[in-house]
């Protein structure tokens, strides 16, 4: 049998951008079930931000084939 090497997608954190064909989704405050996210399109940085199921929003990235661009910040405490 042959071994695969898997790569396992990181979770969705505070402070994580994730990059897609056309838009840049901005990830900021992170609960049990629920996300705080921008999603921007081009340069425009006046977007509203969403609420929405963290468990959506990570299938939704999947779909999308999204690449994470910048990792979270490690909170020192």
């Amino acid at each position: 049998m042959k071994a695969t090497n898997r790569v396992s997608r990181p979770q969705v954190a505070a402070g994580q951008v994730w990059r897609m064909q056309e838009t840049e989704c901005h990830i900021g405050q992170v609960g049990k079930t629920l996300v705080h996210y921008k999603l921007l399109k081009g340069t425009n940085s006046r977007v509203p931000t969403t609420l929405g199921n963290k468990l959506a929003l990570e299938k939704h990235l999947k779909a999308k084939k999204a690449v994470l661009v910048k990792e979270a910040a490690l909170v020192k405490s």
